[in-house]
């Protein structure tokens, strides 16, 4: 396992970047803080697709209260899932994704996949 921040995905960059735009009233704000998102080596322990950041030119995201900036679902009745952007200290901290009808997904949906919860 690497130690060291990698570059978002071009799918990780569209679905965060999607979410902020059509999220809650301040997701917006945090768009310029997705351009200088790295993601860190940190992995849920659950194996999900979940994901954190780490902005370059800030510092590390607080830990403790969290709040989410984005809130969707996605799948049917037997796959149902949730996803949310959140950010800490008014620093962007991650993607969560947890099931909701099962385990969390190991992968992260296209944007065209999730709705309003």
């Amino acid at each position: 396992m690497s130690d060291v921040n990698r570059q978002l995905t071009s799918h990780e960059r569209r679905l965060v970047r999607w979410m902020l735009e059509h999220g809650g009233p301040q997701a917006a704000a945090f768009l310029p803080q997705l351009d200088e998102a790295e993601v860190t080596p940190m992995k849920c322990p659950c194996g999900c697709a979940t994901i954190y950041f780490q902005i370059r030119g800030y510092p590390i995201a607080p830990p403790g209260a969290i709040r989410v900036l984005a809130d969707f679902v996605f799948g049917d009745a037997d796959s149902l899932s949730g996803i949310f952007v959140f950010e800490s200290g008014g620093i962007l901290k991650g993607l969560e994704v947890y099931g909701m009808a099962g385990d969390a997904p190991k992968f992260l949906p296209q944007p065209e996949e999730i709705d309003p919860p």
